[in-house]
């Protein structure tokens, strides 16, 4: 016994040895293992920093050139020249590519409505149809939307940024940040089929349970989070189009939206969920390409060892403020722990509290919703990881004349692309953009214009709205919301200093405060409508408060945009929305507890309804893993393993990479390989 003891202890020490194997240090040495070393006067120089009269005094650490030969020294910025692509190829992506993939969508939506059986051919012309999909969408098609709509211009160029800026800390954080909400909001997907699967929004929840005043605070909270996401996409987006194509940014910024209104207007969320193959296809494509060409591929890089060498010697002449021995290659990075904490905050709110989200759920079949939530998060992981540990970091393993500015607009992944591909990689990056921008477009569109039907027109101007109106109304308010976001998204571009990161950054410190609130109202029976409104105004206006007197203390006294983007006060608002919203929230409920029944809120949203629909009830479930006991183990093991998950992309992952101090080659190599394999 006492052997056998022995020998499992030795199993045990073997096993946590091997994952925090080499826990060598690697150590930087100028001019052995590959590593270049700058010159004196090159480090630190930044291409923009040095530049006079259109020249500048910066020169490649690699001595590398662009794709067509010419030298990258003396460049002023990677985008400073002229476009990689043609500006009319950058109109036919918007235009051109968009209305092809719209009338492909429209057509299968058509012939789709078309192969429905003729006692069910009714059903499909319902206003329950149009905004709820007909609660029937299966678990794969449900996970297919996640990655869709999840994939924001964000997902693909903020991460890429903060793998440029951070470097291997940033990818991770980025995707475990924005992961574990997709993960955790499956709990109140299977929360919704047990006690509401008659309602259209979230908002009808907020409703049923704590009355008008809730409902019109927290209607401000979720149309604030629709603007939020819709700017990023465009800002993003725009950006990258009129980079690289040279197409007007005002004028990319206004049809970057309207590209997707016709068939979204045609086919309402049922669009979106057909839309969300084509678009999730292009968008793995194209990481693919980008992984094999960087790691595999024939370039200057072609493998982890060569990118490890690069990284090393780009840490000699751009060192990492905060990171342990100014390395691009650790997980202790002071700034990429801070962008961690702000990422898990912020993305909280823009799961939790987007109507898309909601609308997906009551769209899935019981047994789909936790199914396809748990799988599309753990799918999606792969594409910020993936595409910033390819492209991020490849920007800085090329030694790139990318400024911070082109950086922080999301500029990575196509200047990484067109040093690759040249042409050809500017229109995959330009055109996986855009189909990224437009997936989540079309589900903003349609959670719009749910809540201003539903929870505005409905609720307050003609409770009798007729099924035929309910239609009409949301493919206006589809058409509408196209229009206004662009123009939002063009006053933003008009105020210096605000770009993607920036939203990005402060988006927690606006919608933080509305999570647990919302969540509350499905999972918490006592909470009452003042502890939810107090919560919520409570939480933003201490996260407010917290943001302007950080930045002014950073700032020298002043408020600034650029104050206001310092890391500790985007931090500590962020903090400040989330965990106080909650505590106010228990404080003014617990002397008064609202002890609700569950049950009253399913009678109450089956009144909601505005046409039948067979599926939006609780006991007429047809299979028997869509009945309320298969929901009730459902959220047993949902639950659990929503935890677990969350736990080893929190913890458990970092905590066995930071024995690494600095990577070793072979380390980063396995890591390399991780991101390899998760983005096959």
């Amino acid at each position: 016994l006492e052997c056998a003891k022995a020998m499992k202890m030795q199993r045990t020490l073997l096993f946590l040895a091997l994952l925090a194997l080499p826990c060598a240090l690697a150590e930087i040495t100028c001019g052995q293992g590959g590593i270049v070393c700058p010159a004196a006067d090159q480090i630190g120089k930044t291409p923009d920093g040095s530049c006079v009269n259109g020249m500048s005094s910066w020169t490649n650490l690699f001595g590398y050139k662009t794709y067509n030969n010419l030298p990258y020294d003396g460049m002023c910025s990677f985008f400073g020249g002229v476009p990689a692509l043609a500006e009319g190829l950058g109109w036919f992506i918007i235009v051109g590519l968009g209305g092809i993939f719209s009338l492909a969508v429209s057509a299968c939506i058509y012939f789709g409505e078309k192969s429905v059986p003729q006692r069910h051919q009714e059903e499909v012309k319902t206003s329950e149809h149009f905004n709820s999909a007909g609660r029937i969408i299966p678990s794969g098609l449900c996970a297919c939307d996640i990655v869709s709509k999840w994939t924001w211009a964000a997902t693909l160029l903020q991460s890429s940024n903060v793998a440029y800026a951070y470097g291997v800390s940033g990818p991770f954080w980025y995707a475990a940040g924005a992961t574990i909400q997709v993960l955790l909001f499956s709990i109140l997907a299977i929360e919704i089929k047990r006690k509401c699967p008659s309602i259209h929004t979230v908002l009808e929840v907020v409703l049923a349970r704590w009355g008008t005043p809730a409902h019109l605070v927290f209607l401000f909270f979720c149309i604030l989070t629709n603007f939020i996401v819709t700017a990023m996409l465009i800002l993003g987006g725009a950006a990258v189009v009129n980079a690289v194509t040279g197409v007007n940014i005002y004028a990319a910024s206004m049809l970057i939206p309207i590209s997707v209104v016709f068939y979204t207007m045609q086919g309402g969320l049922m669009a979106c969920f057909v839309s969300s193959w084509g678009h999730v296809t292009v968008i793995y494509l194209a990481l693919l390409i980008f992984l094999w060409k960087v790691y595999a591929g024939p370039s200057e890089l072609g493998s982890t060892d060569k990118v490890w060498e690069n990284l090393m010697s780009a840490a000699l002449k751009y060192p990492v403020p905060g990171n342990y021995d100014g390395t691009f290659l650790t997980m202790w990075s002071r700034s990429g722990i801070f962008f961690g904490i702000i990422n898990i905050v912020g993305n909280f709110g823009t799961v939790f509290v987007d109507q898309s989200y909601w609308q997906g759920a009551i769209a899935a079949r019981p047994s789909a919703t936790y199914k396809g939530y748990l799988l599309g998060g753990i799918a999606w992981f792969a594409i910020p990881f993936s595409m910033a540990t390819t492209l991020g970091l490849a920007g800085r393993a090329f030694d790139l004349p990318i400024t911070m500015n082109e950086s922080g607009s999301g500029l990575v992944p196509p200047a990484v692309a067109v040093h690759l591909l040249g042409p050809g990689g500017a229109f995959l990056v330009t055109f996986q953009l855009f189909m990224a921008v437009t997936a989540t477009g079309s589900s903003e569109q349609v959670a719009v214009a749910s809540l201003c039907v539903y929870d505005v027109y409905k609720r307050y101007f003609n409770p009798n709205v007729t099924g035929k109106q309910i239609i009409l109304l949301s493919r206006v308010g589809i058409a509408i919301w196209g229009v206004i976001s662009g123009v939002l998204s063009i006053v933003l571009l008009n105020i210096p200093g605000i770009n993607l990161g920036w939203v990005y950054q402060a988006m927690g410190n606006f919608i933080g405060s509305a999570v647990c609130p919302i969540v509350f109202a499905l999972v918490w029976k006592d909470c009452t409508a003042v502890g939810a409104i107090g919560g919520a105004l409570g939480g933003l206006i201490g996260a407010l408060i917290a943001w302007v007197v950080v930045a002014a203390e950073y700032g020298g006294g002043q408020v600034t945009v650029q104050t206001l983007a310092h890391e500790n006060a985007f931090l500590s608002a962020n903090i400040i929305a989330l965990f106080l919203s909650p505590l106010i929230s228990v404080i003014l409920s617990l002397p008064s507890p609202q002890n609700y029944n569950w049950a009253d809120l399913t009678k109450i949203t089956e009144g909601y309804l505005i046409e039948e629909d067979r599926h939006a009830h609780v006991d007429t479930q047809m299979l028997e893993e869509d009945s309320p006991e298969a929901m009730d183990k459902a959220l047993y093991w949902t639950t659990r393993t929503g935890a677990v998950m969350t736990f080893v992309l929190l913890v458990a992952w970092p905590l066995l990479a930071l024995p690494q101090y600095n990577f070793t080659k072979s380390y980063f190599g396995w890591w390399g390989a991780v991101a390899f394999i998760l983005g096959h």
